[in-house]
């Protein structure tokens, strides 16, 4: 009924420092392990992160098209991140039916 297994998941995120965007791709690892299959999940423990992309996006903005220039930066990244995973399997559950 309760299994253990590893897997590995690719997450992406996005953000305005680099914080956020690795805080942004990290908080996806819980979704890309419930669409591995049909259990529930008990604990995810990360093993290993590893990052596949980083990029930095820079743009210059004026106000007014010609006074206070200012550089703005966003970031994304993709990480492979190995979890460690303990479930239970719904389908080993036998249930018994009851009328009411």
């Amino acid at each position: 009924m309760q299994e253990q297994f590893e897997t590995t998941v690719r997450v992406n995120g996005r953000g305005a420092s680099r914080e956020a965007a690795f805080a942004d791709a990290l908080s996806g690892v819980q979704r890309a392990v419930m669409a591995t299959g049909k259990r529930v999940l008990l604990r995810i423990e990360p093993q290993q992160v590893s990052v596949v992309k980083a990029e930095e996006f820079q743009t210059k903005e004026r106000f007014l098209f010609f006074f206070l220039p200012r550089t703005r930066s966003n970031y994304a990244v993709s990480l492979d991140v190995a979890v460690s995973v303990t479930a239970i399997d719904t389908e080993q559950v036998v249930f018994t039916a009851r009328q009411t």
